[in-house]
């Protein structure tokens, strides 16, 4: 955390936009008694990003800021990186001013929003933006001293997946072998295609005709190229599907139900 003096608040939109934020970003300074602190920052509501090949979305964080002398302005913004002068991702690209209320009940205290577009296209262009992100909270205070946190809070931005499901044969004999194929694969940024996702664990899934509830018949593995392929005895009519549960780095995908109808 750190504070220096800054320009008046009338000129701190100007100055923001300006310039890309990480050069002025660094490490903490010592603590002091009267800074800006910052809290409850939460990003999307508090929910993955998944984003695919085109998504655009509307990303908000808000968080609260207190000064003991009040809070003039404050802002928020996304990175990505080992630190903020290293930053490979900045989310928006010019942070803005947020929009903050002053708690009526205690005027040290405001609560802050800030909304921002990000274009998956336009954002994401290389994989290893996969994952977790970091928020920089800043706040300058009424007698023109300003204060930057490097984390505050985080986020996390994962690449979209699709998983296929197809059973065979359709019709089938009540007791003989079912084979069940798909293939997983995630939105791959730097080719601009979805591309096999190898070696994950997706779980075959199977719900009875007449029933709403799927449960679990075993866990496969993703093959070269994110093929999937098992096999189980057919026992009644219904639907199977392959489900793939996310991580850290890629949203989750259920397949639709394929019907398999057993005589």
């Amino acid at each position: 955390m750190r504070m220096r003096p800054t320009v008046a608040v009338t000129f701190l939109t100007a100055a923001l936009s300006a310039s890309v934020l990480p050069a002025t970003a660094h490490a903490a300074d010592t603590a002091v008694a009267d800074q800006t602190t910052f809290s409850n920052v939460v990003v999307n509501g508090g929910k993955d990003l998944v984003l695919g090949l085109t998504t655009r979305k509307t990303v908000t964080i808000t968080w609260t800021a207190r000064d003991p002398e009040g809070v003039a302005a404050s802002w928020a913004y996304l990175w990505h990186g080992p630190n903020t002068d290293d930053a490979d991702g900045i989310l928006p690209l010019y942070p803005p001013v947020g929009t903050c209320v002053v708690s009526a009940a205690d005027p040290t205290t405001s609560t802050c929003k800030v909304s921002f577009a990000v274009d998956a296209a336009r954002d994401f262009d290389h994989n290893a933006l996969a994952g977790a992100w970091k928020v920089l909270a800043g706040a300058q205070d009424t007698t023109d001293d300003w204060t930057e946190t490097d984390v505050t809070g985080t986020a996390s931005f994962k690449r979209s997946a699709k998983v296929t499901v197809n059973a065979s044969p359709e019709p089938v004999k009540k007791g003989r072998t079912i084979t069940v194929t798909g293939k997983l694969t995630r939105a791959n940024w730097e080719s601009g295609t979805y591309t096999g996702y190898q070696s994950r664990p997706v779980q075959l899934q199977f719900r009875k005709k007449g029933s709403s509830v799927y449960t679990t018949l075993k866990t496969v593995s993703s093959g070269v190229g994110g093929k999937l392929k098992t096999t189980t005895k057919a026992k009644s009519d219904g639907y199977f599907r392959f489900v793939f549960t996310g991580t850290g780095t890629t949203g989750p995908s259920t397949a639709a139900g394929d019907f398999v109808d057993v005589r």
